[in-house]
Parts: C-alpha cells; sequence; structure tokens
C-alpha cells in the first residue's frame, strides 16, 4: 500500500512541480514532502491493521495469543519473523500453530496477497506490538 501511494505521490508532485508558477511548485513540493513523510511514518501499521487484525478480529483466540505460541516454538525475533513470513506465505496444517478445533472449525488462514516488503512490515509492526523482551522489569 506504502509503495502504491508512494508513486502516486510522485507523479503528483511531478505533474505539479512542472509548472512555471512558483507558488504552485513550492506547495506541490510541501504537499509531496509532507504526505510522503505520513506514508513513510506509517511504517506498515496500516497493513498489519486491515490485513492481520481485521480477520483476527473475528476468531475467539486473540493475535497475542498466537504470538505468543510462535515466541514459545521459536524464541528469538528472527526465528519467529521468519517462521510468519513462510506460514502467511504458504499456509499449511502442518506449519500452523492454532490448535486443530480452532482450525476446523474457522479454516486453514488463506495464502496472504500482500507483497514481500508490506507483509514483512506487517511482520515487524506484529512483533513491536507483542514482544516482551525489553518490556518485563
Amino acid at each position: 500500500m506504502g509503495k502504491v501511494v508512494m508513486n502516486w505521490l510522485l507523479v503528483i508532485g511531478y505533474w505539479l512541480l512542472g509548472s512555471r508558477n512558483g507558488v504552485r511548485r513550492f506547495a506541490a513540493f510541501c504537499i509531496v514532502f509532507v504526505l510522503a513523510g505520513v506514508v513513510l511514518a506509517d511504517g506498515g501499521v496500516a497493513v498489519y491493521e486491515r490485513n492481520c487484525v481485521a480477520c483476527h478480529r473475528k476468531l475467539p483466540v486473540t493475535l497475542d495469543k498466537f504470538f505468543f505460541n510462535y515466541l514459545l516454538k521459536y524464541s528469538s525475533e528472527r526465528q519467529v519473523k521468519g517462521a510468519l513470513f513462510k506460514f502467511l506465505k504458504h499456509p499449511t496444517k502442518k506449519k500452523a500453530l492454532a490448535s486443530e478445533e480452532l482450525i476446523t472449525q474457522y479454516g486453514l488462514m488463506p495464502k496472504t496477497t500482500l507483497n514481500d516488503t508490506d507483509l514483512r512490515s506487517a511482520i515487524d509492526v506484529y512483533w513491536q506490538k507483542y514482544k516482551v523482551f525489553g518490556k518485563i522489569k
């Protein structure tokens, strides 16, 4: 999503900057700069909210429970993120950490349609939201 918005911003910015009117050019630069900052500052939060939270909201098991299942099995940040990435790209019952009852009732999670960059951003947001490292005192 971020890439699409950035591409549109670049097209709009390029079109506006082509103007001979200095005020319009400056305004266009400011608008593109601010919007690009908003898109870049998002850091995958919107992708995570739209593609992960929206579906998991319908399940009786919350996203934090799935996170702790991954953390218990894979332990490190690199391994958790890697396992999540592989599962979301090619979900199978063998790789799933959900209970058999949950899979039977709701089915196996469908394969993600996100590109690798957006998927990694969403996983990074997921990790930051639920990680316990540095939060336990």
